[in-house]
C-alpha cells in the first residue's frame, strides 16, 4: 500500500509536468528571453584597478618647531594606511580627478540636466564616489583602488590619475613648515646670536676679562698670605709682650752690656778685696773706708746702667708692638680691598654667565633654525621629486572583459528561474483549475477509493 503511494504520488507529479509541458516550456524560454535581452541591453560596465603600498616614511615623523628634541614616529601603521584612505576618497581630491579627464567624458548625463542635484561637476563627483572603491586588503599595509565605468579606457585613466593627485595631495598635506618662514627664523636668530657675540666682547673690553677664575684664584692665595702674615704679626706683638714683662737684656746695645758686665765684674773683685781687708784692718780704717766707697760708686754704676737698659728696653717692645698693629691694620686694609675684589668678581662672573647663558641659547637656535632649514630644503626638492613613502605595486591597465554583465551568470540565473517559474505555474494551474486531472486528487476530494484509471486519448 505504501509503495503504491508513493508510485501514484510520481505518477501525478509527472502526470503535471507532462499535462503542462507546453507551458512550462513557453515560461521557461519567455523568461530565459527575457533575462538574455535584458543582459544584451545593459551597457557593459568595466573596473580598473591599482595597488598602492603605503610605508612609514619622513612624513609620518614628527619633528619639534622649536628645541632640539629627537625625531619620533607620531603614528601606527594603521592609522598611517586609514589616513591615506581619507586623503585619497576627499571630495577635492575626487573633483580634481573628475575636472582633469572632464564631466562630458566621463559621465554626459549629467551634461543637461542634473539627476543627482547640484551642478553638473557636483553630480559627477557625487556619481564618481559611487563608482570608486577603496580599501586596505586584510593582513597588509596596501590599499586597492578599483573604479568602475562603461569606457575601459577612461576606468584606467581615471584610477591612474587618481593616484597620481593622490601622491601631490599627500605630500601637500605632510609639508612641513615653508622655506621662507624658515629663512626668516634663521635671519632673525642669526641677528641674536651676533648681538650676543657684541656683548660679550664689549663686556669683555669694559671689565678687561681675561680670566675670572684665574684673577679669584690669584686673590685667594693673597688673601691666604695675607692672614698668614697677620697671624704672624699678631704672634710677634705676644712674643714682644711676653719678652718684656721678664728681665733680660735684649734691649740693651753691645757696648752697655760689656760695660755692665765689666762693672759687676769690677764689684765681685772690690768685695772680695774689701772682705780680705776686714780680717786685717778695723772696719773704720781709712782703707776699709775707701773699698766700700769703691763698692758704692759700682753699685750704683750698675743700677743706673741696668734702669736705663730697662727704660730703652720698653720704649723698644712699644715701638715693636706698634710696629706690628700697623702691619696688622695695613693687612687688614689689604684684606679688604681683595675681599671687595673678590666680590666684584664674583659680580662680573654672575654677569658674565648670563651673557654667555643668552650666547649658547641664541647659538643653539640658530643651529637648530639652520638644521630645520635644511631639513626643509631637501623636503621641498623630494616633493618636487614627488618621493613619498606611497609606492604603486599595481598601475590601472584597461580592461578587455567588463565585469557587468555577467552573461553567463546571468543567464544560469536566467534558466533556474525561468525553471522554477515554469513548474511553479504549472502546479498552480493545476491546483487551481476545478476538474480532477488524477486519481490521487479525486480521491482526495471525493474521500472513496480508486478502483480502476483508464488513459484518455482524443
Amino acid at each position: 500500500m505504501q509503495s503504491y503511494k508513493q508510485s501514484a504520488g510520481l505518477r501525478d507529479l509527472f502526470g503535471i509536468i507532462f499535462k503542462h509541458k507546453k507551458k512550462i516550456l513557453f515560461i521557461f524560454l519567455a523568461v530565459n528571453s527575457m533575462t538574455a535581452i535584458v543582459t544584451l541591453l545593459i551597457p557593459p560596465t568595466y573596473e580598473a584597478k591599482s595597488n598602492v603600498l603605503i610605508k612609514v616614511g619622513r612624513e609620518h615623523i614628527y619633528r619639534a618647531e622649536t628645541g632640539d628634541l629627537r625625531p619620533s614616529i607620531f603614528f601606527t601603521q594603521d592609522g598611517a594606511v586609514s589616513s591615506e584612505i581619507q586623503i585619497m576618497t576627499s571630495r577635492d581630491l575626487i573633483s580634481k580627478v573628475v575636472t582633469t579627464i572632464g564631466p562630458d567624458k566621463m559621465y554626459t548625463q549629467f551634461l543637461s540636466s542634473s539627476l543627482l542635484g547640484g551642478t553638473p561637476v557636483e553630480s559627477a563627483v557625487t556619481q564618481f564616489e559611487r563608482d570608486l572603491k577603496v580599501e586596505q586588503k586584510p593582513r597588509a599595509d596596501v590599499i586597492s583602488i578599483a573604479f568602475s565605468h562603461g569606457d575601459p579606457k577612461i576606468a584606467a585613466q581615471a584610477v591612474n590619475l587618481l593616484v597620481e593627485n593622490f601622491r601631490e595631495q599627500h605630500l601637500k598635506v605632510f609639508r612641513g613648515p615653508a622655506t621662507a618662514f624658515l629663512e626668516q627664523q634663521v635671519a632673525f636668530h642669526e641677528k641674536r646670536l651676533r648681538e650676543s657675540e657684541q656683548k660679550i666682547e664689549d663686556y669683555k673690553q669694559k671689565n678687561r676679562i681675561f680670566s675670572l677664575e684665574e684673577q679669584r684664584a690669584t686673590m685667594l692665595r693673597q688673601r691666604t698670605d695675607l692672614d698668614t702674615s697677620m697671624l704672624m704679626a699678631q704672634n710677634e706683638i705676644k712674643q714682644i709682650q711676653m719678652s718684656g714683662s721678664g728681665q733680660n737684656s735684649m734691649g740693651r746695645s753691645p757696648e752697655q752690656q760689656v760695660s755692665i758686665d765689666g762693672a759687676k765684674a769690677q764689684l765681685l773683685a772690690l768685695q772680695l778685696k774689701e772682705e780680705e781687708l776686714t780680717r786685717k784692718y778695723n772696719e773704720d780704717t781709712q782703707i776699709v773706708s775707701g773699698i766700700r766707697k769703691e763698692i758704692k760708686v759700682v753699685k750704683e754704676f750698675i743700677t743706673e746702667q741696668e734702669k736705663f737698659g730697662d727704660r730703652l728696653e720698653k720704649s723698644r717692645t712699644r715701638a715693636a708692638i706698634k710696629a706690628q698693629q700697623a702691619k696688622i691694620a695695613n693687612i687688614a686694609t689689604q684684606i679688604a680691598e681683595i675681599d671687595a675684589g673678590i666680590r666684584e668678581i664674583n659680580l662680573r662672573e654672575r654677569e658674565w654667565q648670563n651673557l654667555k647663558r643668552d650666547f649658547a641659547m641664541n647659538e643653539a637656535n640658530y643651529q637648530a633654525s639652520v638644521k630645520k632649514l635644511e631639513e626643509a630644503r631637501l623636503s621641498d626638492e623630494m616633493d618636487s621629486l614627488k618621493m613619498a613613502n606611497i609606492s604603486v605595486l599595481q598601475t590601472a591597465t584597461v580592461p578587455s572583459k567588463p565585469v557587468k554583465p555577467d552573461v553567463g551568470k546571468n543567464i544560469m540565473l536566467g534558466m533556474l528561474f525561468g525553471a522554477v517559474a515554469g513548474f511553479g505555474m504549472a502546479f498552480v494551474s493545476e491546483y487551481s483549475a476545478q476538474g480532477i486531472s488524477s486519481p490521487e486528487m479525486a480521491r482526495r476530494r471525493l474521500g472513496l477509493p480508486v478502483l480502476l484509471t483508464l488513459p484518455y486519448k482524443e
